[in-house]
């Protein structure tokens, strides 16, 4: 396990070269580039790495992809090169657009694909047009997915007029978005969990944000100083040093007034004011278009810092369109200082790093750098520049292109050391995030120093005082000692950042939430389940404060609460934590999801084994139905449902019916993965439960005592399922001794 494999397998088991072969329209070239580069970028969970998925052991990275820079239009087949990469491909990603719909080639490539026997390891992204639209005339040329993923083949190899519901994630405004989109595919094409990534990509995610938002005040302090400049410079031009005066401390004021009330507004600092604070934040905001119509530098400097504050309390939608009128105002203002222009393009640029526009952002950092390369060096400029750069490099890391981001975050840590010495809390920030790219391009060893020295410099400006970047810097260190396996020492670090944050935030805040989770999840890893299910509950009542009952995080704490629960065998409260979280996926989205999907079934497992037969049977065909109209009948997903209605049916003593869906799940198991692979030896052995259950001894005996021997050696199978066997075992031999006795 220490050495994974890099290369997927098929199903047979045979090496093969490519993780997945990518078709697309050459006009959708630019999307092919992003996930190209993402897929192969992305580095897997470290507790996965090594562990079985479908296609073989985990990999660190999925690279190699297969991806045809080359238009075919002089080809008469897809000739002998494309053919044999898709030969030694596991999967194939179609970027489904209305341009590849109709495109030839990509149709070529599905066929071919499907003709391998591999039609359930095509996986779509959707970039724009509508699935299946041409099944309406009016709106055909809407259509996004090429015939050959609508329908399936025939014995023949050519496709028949039965369809199929391909497996898509949806990149289009509104549905998955891009990040999900990207995750569901690699999730797909491994063989794993989608929710053992979103965790992962989660607590990544929450590290980047956590240092965006630190770097928040001292952006905002700086804004008005440059701000209070710009006014009196524009003040003497015109002659009115007086009057310039005098605005320039009337908007230094407003601003001091602003910020400070971004700190109060804090929820662990106003101690219940905070509707009074908000209130007070949207009439500032209303005024600064009231009063300051005829100041425009004014009027930009406080759109600019309102926004920011708004950024702050997370309110990315209220905070946006300041920014963005702060940027336009700034670019109208002929006298307008650059400096100042920079940093409300940071701003803005920072605002949309959080709403995960990653291009926009990009694009609004580099304009900042191209606006403040062509100004004079000074110390301000190079300042304002190596912020353009930082946010740049963090903007890029999102989109995974890891070598450009680690080469603008040394630029910038190259620009700060210069101006302010080591010792500085920007240059600390820096190498934090650059520990954190560092880290994600696979280099975990040369990640640990860049944090450590970032720690390092925190507790030399800071020393034993609690302080906001001190503590985070203690965290991502943490992160990183938890990845590496170092437990102990990650513990450690989480309980100093987590008590220090206390300190300065008090005992009900978003961030204590994280912290709380963080500690959790180490502790599990530990094996120390007690505190783990402590820690979690921590979690779970301070998010419901937080957020409310019905959100996403808190389905999440309490589906991961369960796990503590089983791996203790608190089947109560198992149940009614699986419970709890069901209802709020089911309220968040209606209809089919995964998500439901998921916690449906699991729970129907579980209350089969509580002997709650008739709630266990609705929720695992709920399961079940659901998996079908979203995957189709061929997913390892469909198995796992039918694995659990098997074990129910046998449970309930209806051993046919326990047969045909055991012997169904096995086949599919067997197709997916293989037939020793310890999933399909879960249904094997409800097949032989079955099968002992009839009466039909001989059979059983030939299936259940393999199955058992697959689960007891296999280290990623569940104890649960080896109980569950072994149980099968004793009841199969207990049935042929009395048998003997009373033949």
């Amino acid at each position: 396990m220490n050495n994974p494999a890099q290369h997927p397998v098929d199903a047979a088991g045979t090496r093969l070269k490519y993780w997945a072969f990518l078709s697309y329209s050459h006009r959708d070239a630019r999307w092919a580039n992003w996930l190209h580069r993402s897929v192969e970028s992305y580095r897997p969970p470290k507790a996965l790495v090594g562990t079985l998925g479908e296609r073989g052991p985990v990999p660190r990275r999925l690279s190699p992809l297969f991806r045809d820079r080359e238009e075919l239009a002089t080809a008469t087949d897809l000739g002998t090169v494309i053919a044999e990469a898709l030969r030694q491909s596991a999967c194939q990603i179609v970027i489904c657009s209305r341009q590849s719909a109709k495109s030839r080639w990509v149709n070529e490539e599905i066929l071919a694909f499907k003709r391998l026997g591999r039609d359930d390891r095509i996986f779509c992204l959707i970039i724009d047009g509508e699935p299946n639209a041409s099944d309406n005339p009016a709106t055909a040329d809407e259509e996004c997915f090429p015939p050959a993923l609508r329908y399936q083949l025939d014995a023949a190899g050519n496709l028949s007029s039965t369809r199929t519901e391909p497996i898509a994630a949806d990149a289009r405004p509104g549905k998955d978005g891009r990040n999900n989109a990207k995750l569901k595919l690699i999730a797909g094409v491994l063989g794993v969990g989608f929710d053992a990534l979103r965790r992962r990509e989660a607590q990544r995610r929450t590290r980047r944000l956590a240092a965006i938002a630190s770097a928040m005040t001292m952006g905002m302090i700086a804004t008005t100083g440059l701000a209070t400049y710009a006014l009196v410079q524009r003040g003497a031009a015109q002659r009115q040093k007086v009057r310039a005066e005098a605005e320039a401390e009337t908007a230094k004021q407003t601003t001091k007034f602003l910020v400070d009330l971004f700190r109060i507004s804090d929820p662990s600092e106003a101690r219940g004011n905070t509707v009074t604070a908000r209130e007070m934040l949207d009439k500032g905001a209303t005024r600064i278009d009231a009063e300051l119509s005829g100041q425009p530098a004014i009027q930009a400097t406080l759109l600019d810092t309102v926004g920011t504050v708004y950024m702050g309390l997370g309110l990315y939608q209220q905070a946006r369109p300041l920014l963005e009128r702060a940027v336009g105002t700034r670019r109208r203002l002929l006298d307008s200082d650059p400096v100042a222009n920079s940093d409300s393009l940071n701003h803005l640029g920072d605002v949309l790093t959080l709403q995960a526009e990653f291009t926009i952002a990009e694009r609004t950092f580099r304009e900042s750098i191209a606006k403040l390369r062509a100004q004079p060096a000074s110390s301000a400029q190079q300042a304002a520049l190596a912020r353009s750069l930082h946010g740049l490099g963090m903007a890029l890391s999102n989109q995974g292109t890891l070598p450009e981001a680690e080469q603008q975050l040394r630029a910038a840590l190259a620009m700060q050391r210069a101006l302010f010495g080591e010792v500085n809390g920007e240059v600390a920030r820096t190498l934090e995030d650059l520990g954190q790219v560092v880290d994600q391009r696979g280099d975990l060893k040369a990640a640990i120093p860049l944090m450590q020295s970032a720690l390092a410099i925190q507790r030399q400006l800071h020393g034993t005082d609690p302080h906001p970047d001190l503590a985070e810097a203690i965290n991502n260190l943490a992160f990183v000692y938890e990845e590496k396996a170092d437990h102990d020492d990650a513990e450690k670090l989480f309980r100093e950042g987590l008590a220090m944050n206390r300190r300065l935030l008090g005992d009900k805040h978003k961030e204590i939430a994280i912290g709380l989770s963080n500690l959790a999840y180490v502790l599990q890893e530990k094996g120390d389940l007690s505190r783990a299910e402590a820690t979690f509950r921590q979690t779970l009542a301070m998010q419901r404060e937080l957020l409310g009952n019905v959100h996403p995080d808190v389905a999440m704490t309490l589906n991961n609460l369960a796990y503590v629960y089983a791996a203790l065998h608190d089947t109560s409260n198992e149940l009614r934590t699986q419970r709890e979280s069901l209802a709020i996926y089911q309220q968040l989205f209606p209809g089919d999801h995964p998500d439901v999907a998921r916690v449906a079934n699991q729970l129907g497992f579980f209350l089969t084994e509580a002997n709650q037969y008739a709630e266990a049977e609705r929720q695992v065909r709920d399961s079940l139905g659901m998996r079908r109209r979203l995957l189709g009948n061929a997913h390892p997903d469909v198995a796992s449902s039918l694995t659990s209605l098997a074990i129910l049916q046998v449970a309930t003593h209806k051993y046919a019916d326990a047969l045909d869906s055991a012997c169904e799940a096995v086949k599919i198991y067997s197709a997916a993965l293989s037939a020793t692979h310890w999933r399909t030896a879960i249904p094997a052995s409800a097949q032989g439960a079955a099968l002992a259950g009839l009466g039909r001894y001989a059979e059983a005996e030939k299936i259940l005592p393999p199955a058992y021997q697959i689960l007891t050696h296999d280290i990623g199978a569940s104890k649960t399922y080896v109980t569950l066997a072994q149980r099968y075992l004793d009841d199969l031999h207990r049935r042929e001794a009395l048998g003997a006795i009373h033949p």
